[in-house]
């Protein structure tokens, strides 16, 4: 954030939504999609300026802006306040919380996400935090490269619409919700899951289970209901046990299965992909040649 200073002049009592609001929708949504405790939309406001004063919101609101340096005013202890709101800056709302603010003239990009409240006390309580001291706190400005690299993440997945499946956007949503939980939230401690493990056991069970259905669109709660463990848990656990996130290694054994299939039978390429789970014929060449080098026409 460039600068902030305090306007001293009362805020107005009342504010209808959308009285002065830019009433633009988003370029990009992810609701159609039934991404699991999370909504990610891209949005550009191209008028000159809105005033807005949100009611309290019912999921907790990260606004990440993308496009060049805007003047915003927002609300904090009854007073307004301007500030120069960049990338690569932060803006969270937590749920429950109101909230006021008015951009002035300059064309505004940034990325919305809704997070369910739900999802993240089930990741604190996965992480063995206390979740009646644990929330989220008003943040603004706050700049946090680290935060708007999972946005891009998502954003990119939501473009491609939704190819890498919903075990990478729910892998994805379970490191935004531990990031959230370690650095803007009211108990701020390392995560850790020390001296736990999945067992043999377990750990066969959900590898049989990838291998047997490994065309679906696998899920993080799927996987984690096989062995009856939370799945912020289980994503932790797998990694540590396997070295790599149960998305990756679903990737990794969808592959493997496409290099035996090529080798091993006349189908097309394109039919191949759609039976190791991939959404297509160039998603399979992509993560195929990552893993191995070489594309699958040169294998087969």
């Amino acid at each position: 954030m460039l600068k902030t200073k305090t306007v001293t002049e009362n805020l107005p009592k009342v504010i209808e939504l959308g009285q002065r609001f830019d009433h633009t929708t988003p370029v990009l949504s992810s609701r159609q999609r039934g991404w699991n405790g999370i909504v990610v939309e891209q949005y550009q406001h191209l008028s000159n300026s809105f005033e807005v004063e949100f009611p309290a919101p019912s999921d907790h609101w990260l606004v990440l802006p993308l496009g060049q340096p805007v003047l915003v005013t927002q609300k904090s202890d009854d007073r307004l306040h301007e500030s120069i709101i960049q990338r690569g800056d932060t803006i969270l709302v937590p749920a429950g919380q109101p909230k006021y603010w008015c951009r002035r003239e300059g064309i505004c990009c940034a990325v919305h996400m809704h997070l369910k409240p739900e999802m993240i006390r089930q990741t604190a309580e996965a992480s063995e935090m206390d979740t009646k001291r644990t929330g989220l706190v008003d943040c603004s400005g706050k700049q946090d490269l680290q935060l708007h690299q999972i946005a891009m993440l998502l954003l990119a997945e939501l473009e491609s619409g939704g190819m890498m499946g919903q075990l990478y956007v729910e892998s994805l949503t379970q490191v935004l919700a531990i990031h959230l939980l370690r650095h803007y939230s009211t108990v701020t401690q390392t995560i850790t899951s020390e001296n736990r493990s999945l067992n043999h056991i377990q750990l066969q069970q959900t590898i049989d289970y990838i291998h047997t259905y490994l065309n679906r669109d696998l899920s993080l709660a799927e996987l984690a209901s096989v062995i009856n463990i939370s799945p912020t848990y289980f994503a932790s656990l797998f990694k540590q046990a396997m070295g790599i996130s149960p998305h990756q290694y679903v990737i990794q054994q969808r592959v493997e299965q496409a290099k035996v299939m090529l080798k091993r039978t006349d189908l097309t390429i394109a039919d191949i992909a759609l039976q190791v789970g991939f959404s297509n014929q160039s998603h399979l060449t992509r993560h195929f040649k990552r893993f191995t080098g070489m594309t699958p026409k040169q294998i087969r």
